[in-house]
Parts: structure tokens; C-alpha cells; sequence
């Protein structure tokens, strides 16, 4: 198990899945893109969880290593759409259905509004 961290929050997953998430996270700022990837997980009061992260550049997304004895949430179909999406990237694809355009992505809205609130 690890923990990701996304801007404040923490939340347990499996290892597969934190990997594959820092993994699609590269890719998609390599490629300019965003995307949003929903998946299971524990939450820091020990509560299952479905969540949504929105990826792109400038996302505040860490993991790290856990010595967690829960068991992993299950998250077979997350990993199967972030290998899809990578193998996609990597080819040069477009996705169907993919990742936003960098300038189409949702995350630049978001940030400006927080940057509005402070």
C-alpha cells in the first residue's frame, strides 16, 4: 500500500495503482494533457472511497510508502484505463474520449479560481 498525497488530502491505495498514477501523470505533462482518473481507496479515516483526480501540469500529487496492513482497495478497471491511456500517449494516438487539450483543460479554471481566494 501507499499513500498519495493531492494538494491536502491522503489516501491509501495499492502500489500498482500509485505507480500508475505518478506514471500517467508524467506522460500527460509531457504531452501537454490533462485527464481525470477515478479509482477506489481508503480514506485518512480508514473509510473506502471512490475518487476522482483531475491530472494535468501543476498537479500537487505525491506518493509514498506505507506500512499499511489493510487490504488494497480494488482497482482493476483505474489500472486498465491509465495503461490504455499511456499505451495511447507513448504511440503517439490521439485518445478517444481522452485527455483534455492542455488548453481545454479544466485545471487552469480551478487554479485561477483559487488564486482568486487568496
Amino acid at each position: 500500500m501507499k499513500h498519495i498525497t493531492f494538494a491536502t488530502k491522503d489516501l491509501l491505495v495499492g502500489d500498482d495503482l500509485a505507480d500508475a498514477l505518478i506514471d500517467y501523470l508524467d506522460a500527460l505533462v509531457e504531452h501537454g494533457t490533462g485527464d481525470t482518473v477515478d479509482f477506489h481507496a481508503i480514506s485518512g479515516d480508514g473509510d473506502e472511497v471512490e475518487a476522482s483526480l483531475l491530472l494535468s501540469a501543476g498537479s500537487p500529487f505525491m506518493t509514498e510508502s506505507t506500512n499499511s496492513t489493510a487490504a488494497e482497495p480494488e482497482n482493476e478497471e483505474a489500472l486498465a484505463y491509465i495503461e490504455e491511456r499511456l499505451a495511447q500517449l507513448r504511440s503517439g494516438a490521439s485518445p478517444v474520449g481522452g485527455p483534455l487539450e492542455a488548453e481545454e483543460a479544466p485545471a487552469r479554471e480551478v487554479h485561477d479560481w483559487l488564486d482568486e481566494q487568496h
